[in-house]
């Protein structure tokens, strides 16, 4: 047991728990978020009252949504074959039920607040949906391992970036220095501007989510020992290849960035803004660097942020559409994800042999 343990606990310290047989969302994730779950319960009793009421008719209000939530609660426990107050230690799906619809109720009940209960019910599915992802994927896990990994993943941004580098530079530098790209950014309201860089976002999101699956099937070629992946186990592998991917263009975006804002302030004075966007732009510091004067504006930032968007947009579709770059980067990935497929089908094994002896259940 002690083997199935150790093999579990680097599952789930490589972001992998999806790895682990028999793991459910019952047992293994909800389950592990009850403290929150039940704190989040119970404060949603303040959705019984009103502020527009007196004390008192807010006092009788709060005790009936109490009762409210302790009947439901009690219920579901007696349904389960559990005493009427005691606290569950898993959560199904009459528990996360209870959980989404019967605070959303209270409102409803109490003072005919139909939005109000709307809003409850959907807040509490977004949690119970961000529970899943944070636990049942490991989510801090492989962020975790992806900031332990940082100049790993520094170094061969670099090195992937350094064969890129003539098409992307020539890429970014036609956009830097092009007078519609400052005019444009200079004048664009702060919130489209945010909704433009979210655009850019999600479109390199997407194109690495409609990527993925192609790439976890030649992870799991790579190592052909064990059964087949089943799909939540792909979801999982999927997830680690995305953050580790992402950071990669993190990096080199950033790295972009800070790039051109010293490019800019040294090569762009005053005059060339002035011709291009029509003043000299909002300066929000300056230093004197041999004896000239050097600023930073708010237009040089929001033209370098723009251009590192779209070289981090470029840069993600070209690591994985140029085979040269994909074979770099997913010769990496294939290292470090055989030997969680290796250990998966060790454990798998060993779980084999120990079936004839009465394997006990696993800790939770």
């Amino acid at each position: 047991m002690d083997e199935l343990v150790a093999y579990e606990r680097r599952f789930r310290k490589a972001g992998l728990p999806l790895f682990i047989e028999d793991y459910s969302a019952a047992g293994d994730v909800f389950n592990r978020a009850i403290p929150l779950l039940g704190l989040v319960f119970v404060v949603e009793l303040l959705g019984a009252i009103d502020l527009d009421w007196a004390w008192y008719a807010n006092v009788a209000a709060a005790f009936g949504g109490l009762v409210v939530l302790l009947t439901a609660t009690g219920l579901v426990n007696r349904m389960r074959g559990r005493p009427f107050l005691s606290v569950p230690e898993r959560l199904g799906v009459p528990e996360l039920t209870t959980f989404v619809l019967v605070p959303a109720l209270l409102p409803l009940i109490f003072s005919g607040q139909v939005e109000s209960a709307i809003v409850t019910a959907a807040g509490n599915l977004l949690l119970l949906l961000a529970i899943y992802l944070v636990v049942g994927y490991a989510l801090p896990a492989i962020l975790r391992e992806a900031a332990i990994g940082l100049a790993t993943e520094l170094a061969n941004a670099v090195v992937t970036l350094t064969r890129a580098l003539p098409l992307l530079l020539l890429f970014a530098v036609v956009l830097f220095v092009n007078t519609e790209m400052w005019q444009v950014l200079s004048n664009t309201p702060d919130a489209l501007l945010w909704l433009l860089g979210a655009l850019l976002i999600g479109l390199g999101t997407l194109f690495l989510v409609a990527r993925l699956p192609q790439e976890v099937r030649e992870l799991e070629s790579a190592a052909p020992d064990g059964p087949p992946l089943n799909r939540r186990q792909r979801i999982n592998v999927a997830l680690v290849v995305l953050v580790s991917h992402a950071l990669q263009v993190i990096v080199v975006a950033a790295g972009l960035g800070a790039v051109f804002v010293v490019f800019g302030a040294l090569a762009v004075g005053p005059e060339v803004r002035e011709a291009w966007i029509g003043s000299t732009g909002d300066s929000l510091f300056a230093l004197d660097v041999l004896g000239e004067r050097v600023e930073v504006t708010a237009e040089l930032l929001r033209v370098s942020g723009g251009v590192a968007a779209l070289s981090g947009l470029y840069y993600a579709i070209a690591v994985l559409t140029d085979a040269t770059y994909r074979e770099q980067f997913l010769d990496r990935l294939s290292t470090e994800m055989c030997a969680s497929f290796e250990a998966r089908a060790e454990y798998l094994r060993l779980r084999e042999r120990l079936s004839g002896d009465a394997l006990a259940p696993r800790p939770r």
